[in-house]
């Protein structure tokens, strides 16, 4: 601890800021993406066009073609379409005991003629599981996220003019008033700006991962009967073991139009069938969040092979809707297309915030006490702030310049991302910094302005080529911004 208290939080700040910004600068940067999750997934698969569906008929046909291709599962999950993703997303496991997903075309219920690719869903599940392990990936997620409410916390009482600092920006003209004081000003206007939204997206986001964070309560009650802790936290998601006698599901339409008057309006989010083509199948129907931010308060069971109503549950306790509103408030599913953009650019900001203030600590070091470990560290930085970025545009550019036809072309996809970081973080240790600022800026500029010119044709999402045009030329302001500060440093 520090002599003042004010000096004790800036040392706890810059600290967590030091330990999780790359890390925190990657779960931002693809949680802001994951704002648009259905429209990427629909700019990856042109072929289905953006045709109005009905998402009962569509979620017929899916239950349909599950049951002639994957018969033999434990269970399907259904996503059902949407007016933003006129598909349906199905889930089951395999014989293997892995987990399969596949978009369904909603006028045939197959994934027959629609491109491997995992569209929007990647940059989901790297926002909370970072490619790795359960729990692993969630485990550090949830430590990123504490430490970015802490990180935020700390901010606000070590800047004492806080307000003030909100109304500066001080560019300069010359090297020594570029470097360190724009940063700091660019740093704490954009964290100032969308503060709530940066504290409250921080915070749903470590309760949505609090039992991670949190697991000792759960054990302490339960002790060795974990699963039953599940079944009180979701009573209505129970199922039943399979009798091993074969039955056919009922007709699936019949029940999906009676869910929906029973939901009033909120429509239906998903469909789990447990058991299918056992005697001891259920089919489990999840209300949606229309006019409501909380995701699923109203849950179905029917019987699988005669369609009776077995149960209906309404969630009613207070502490699970209070979860239910801060997750949903987190994922946004509920948002009109005027509120997805402001919490797509408030995340932008969010991610500026943490990369300008890691790259403050870099410049501070390097003019004050510069030594190995300083340089190395910059040199990483750059590599993670502008390789970030880049990395995620090559999923778009795979998406688009990958033959159709290519085996395993969903998993070629993610390796173009992570192939192209670590080309970005060599690149940056073996290039002057003056030079790789502004090189690697230069080429998120190209790639994102490539992708959405490349994608024009298409006409199938507006917003993801609106989004990567104004990525790309922020990264070409950047890029000029950098390469002026070189010029000027080179000539100091």
């Amino acid at each position: 601890m520090k002599n003042t208290f004010r000096a004790s939080m800036a040392w706890l700040h810059t600290t967590l800021g030091l330990f999780t910004g790359w890390i925190l600068l990657a779960i931002v940067l693809s949680g802001t993406l994951s704002v648009f999750r259905p429209e990427i997934t629909l700019w990856c698969h042109p072929e289905l066009g953006s045709t109005p569906t009905n998402p009962l008929q569509a979620s017929s046909h899916a239950i349909a073609w599950l049951n002639q291709h994957a018969p033999g599962s434990d269970a399907w999950f259904l996503e059902t379409a949407t007016d933003r993703a006129p598909f349906t997303t199905a889930t089951w496991p395999d014989p293997h005991g892995n987990y399969q997903q596949r978009i369904l075309d909603p006028a045939t219920g197959s994934p027959d003629g629609l491109r491997d690719t995992p569209g929007g869903e990647f940059f989901y599940r790297f926002h909370f599981e970072l490619q790795l392990p359960y729990p692993w990936g969630r485990m550090i997620a949830a430590i990123a996220a504490l430490a970015l409410v802490t990180a935020l916390l700390t901010g606000i009482i070590v800047h004492k003019r806080i307000l003030l600092d909100f109304f500066t920006f001080r560019p300069g003209t010359g090297e020594k008033s570029w470097g360190q004081r724009s940063w700091m000003d660019v740093h704490t206007l954009l964290g100032v700006a969308a503060l709530p939204f940066h504290l409250m997206i921080a915070f749903t986001g470590a309760v949505t991962l609090g039992s991670l964070l949190l697991p000792w309560p759960t054990q302490a009650i339960y002790r060795h009967d974990l699963p039953s802790a599940d079944t009180d936290l979701n009573p209505a998601l129970h199922s039943r073991p399979a009798t091993g006698h074969p039955a056919h599901l009922t007709p699936i339409l019949p029940l999906l139009q009676d869910a929906t008057r029973r939901f009033n309006g909120t429509g239906i989010a998903q469909i789990y069938v447990f058991n299918p083509g056992d005697q001891g199948s259920l089919i489990t129907i999840l209300s949606g969040n229309t006019g409501t931010i909380s995701t699923t308060r109203q849950i179905l069971t029917f019987d699988g092979p005669t369609g009776r109503l077995i149960a209906s549950h309404t969630e009613n306790r207070p502490v699970i809707r209070l979860y239910t509103f801060l997750y949903g408030l987190h994922i946004a599913r509920f948002a009109p297309v005027l509120t997805r953009w402001l919490y797509f650019l408030s995340g932008l900001a969010l991610a500026t915030v943490i990369g300008s203030g890691m790259h403050l600590w870099a410049i501070k070091r390097l003019r004050h006490h510069p030594h190995h470990g300083h340089r190395l560290t910059n040199r990483l930085n750059i590599g993670m702030l502008a390789g970030t970025p880049l990395a995620f545009a090559a999923f778009f550019l795979a998406n688009l310049l990958l033959p159709t036809p290519l085996p395993s072309r969903a998993s070629r996809t993610v390796e173009a991302v992570f192939t192209l970081w670590a080309a970005a973080l060599l690149y940056a240790l073996f290039r002057r910094p003056e030079r790789a600022w502004p090189e690697l800026l230069g080429s998120n500029a190209i790639a994102c302005l490539s992708i959405a010119l490349l994608s024009m044709p298409w006409h199938t999402t507006p917003a993801i080529g609106t989004g990567l045009t104004a990525l790309g030329l922020a990264n070409l302001f950047g890029y000029a911004t950098l390469h002026t500060a070189s010029k000027r440093t080179r000539q100091t």
